[in-house]
């Protein structure tokens, strides 16, 4: 953890705004005027595109960013296989998809030393990486900077979740700092590297192959609610110009190659476009509810979605469940039981969730694939159907999901795992019969 590192987090500016046609320079005169690629940049910088789609996808779904840096990207050594740690990238296929419900405990401390690319940990996905359909989970645990390396996944973007210890990212297009109870996006391809807040670093990442996210459509809720695109901040431009040598990791249709570059490829001075990083306060998230009687569907508590070729059938659907008041009457007010198409896997990052009374912990997670029965535990049960109907604020925790149309298959590691929670089934147990005929 640098003191540094927290004195530059702590004074970061941001720009506002999802999807948003940003522009930034770090020096004045970098960002030509009237035309992307002038003859001679401005400055002696090189004008380079950076696409994160197709050049012919509609306006509307079109990401790209100009930027205008010391050296090119194309001035590089070759790329060469390094080893993957505990990296996996779709398709799954060391495991069979798993119709039983699981529950991992936190991951344990790494060992001294481990930065946030080091300390990656997947637990499973689904899709196909080099086919840019589906998703990955991964868990980090960090208690050291990443120290003259960067880091660029050509496989997806990357929402990043801190659960413990904050994250300031440097980025291609500038600085990030994310704290638990905020989230970081990073697109396909922008290089960064992390430093650390705290001692320690701790959360979830999922990894989204398919298209990028965006603000959900909102449908009959009307203009306002759920998330605010004027609440999402990009980043300002800043640069690195220092001639060091430098190592680059690229993670490329699921395997980590690496090149030992000259210079900082931190050296954008000015850049404009919608291919962006942002940082989220998922404390902001407008919740929406049922203000008459019962338990209004997962969805409304969604932030950001990835569409696939289906309308309303998302790729991966990112959800938090925020701070947020009950009041339904002759309602059985926590999650209802419930057997679901979609795949959901469940993260915690403070206090409680309001369906489980035990076990589920900050740092841990449960995956519950497609079609298996699940719902509030036992005890929430018999204590929900007991209460006292009376306004309820539910502000004792802060969980989220990451929701998939297809079903995650886990890796060998997380199947095998010491952490995992041998016997979550039985937190259903206990659940008795109250039919009277």
């Amino acid at each position: 953890m640098s003191e540094q590192a927290r004195k530059t987090a702590e004074a970061l500016e941001y720009l506002t705004g999802f999807g948003n046609e940003h522009s930034s320079e770090a020096v004045p005169g970098a960002l030509p005027a009237g035309r992307n690629s002038p003859q001679r940049a401005p400055l002696g910088l090189y004008a380079e595109q950076l696409s994160g789609s197709a050049f012919t996808e509609p306006r509307k779904h079109n990401r790209r960013s100009w930027l205008y840096r010391i050296r090119p990207s194309a001035a590089h050594p070759p790329f060469t296989r390094i080893d993957n740690g505990a990296l996996r990238s779709a398709p799954f296929t060391e495991s069979p998809a798993d119709p039983n419900r699981l529950r991992w405990n936190p991951t344990p401390d790494p060992a001294p030393g481990t930065d946030f690319l080091s300390g990656l940990w997947t637990l499973g996905g689904n899709g196909d990486a080099t086919q840019r359909s589906g998703m990955a989970i991964h868990l980090y645990s960090a208690n050291a900077d990443m120290t003259d390396r960067v880091f660029s996944d050509s496989d997806g973007e990357l929402l990043i979740v801190p659960e413990r210890g904050g994250l300031l990212l440097r980025t291609e297009l500038g600085l990030l700092a994310a704290k638990p109870g905020e989230v970081a996006l990073v697109p396909r391809g922008v290089r960064f590297r992390v430093e650390l807040l705290d001692d320690t670093a701790r959360g979830y990442v999922c990894e989204n192959y398919g298209r990028p996210f965006e603000l959900p459509d909102l449908g009959p809720i009307g203009a306002n609610g759920l998330a605010a695109a004027r609440d999402f901040r990009a980043p300002v431009a800043a640069y690195e110009d220092e001639d060091r040598p430098t190592e680059v990791v690229n993670k490329f249709c699921g395997n980590l190659w690496s090149a030992t570059y000259d210079h900082s490829p931190l050296d954008v001075v000015a850049w404009y476009g919608t291919h962006t990083p942002y940082v989220y306060d998922m404390r902001r998230f407008n919740v929406l509810g049922s203000i008459s009687y019962d338990h209004p569907d997962p969805s409304i508590f969604t932030v950001l979605t990835s569409p696939s070729d289906t309308p309303g059938l998302a790729g991966v659907d990112f959800v938090v469940f925020a701070p947020r008041w009950l009041v339904g009457e002759d309602t059985f007010r926590p999650p209802y039981f419930h057997r679901n198409v979609m795949s959901e896997y469940m993260g915690l990052i403070e206090g409680a969730y309001d369906a489980k009374a035990e076990g589920f912990v900050p740092g841990g997670g449960s995956l519950h694939n497609m079609m298996s029965a699940h719902g509030p535990d036992r005890d929430t049960f018999d204590k929900a159907s007991a209460a006292e109907l009376k306004p309820q604020k539910i502000d004792d925790g802060l969980a989220f999901m990451f929701e998939t149309r297809w079903p995650i298959a886990v890796t060998a590691q997380a199947a095998g795992a010491g952490h995992l929670q041998p016997a979550y089934d039985d937190v259903w147990q206990g659940l008795e019969r109250h039919f009277r005929a």
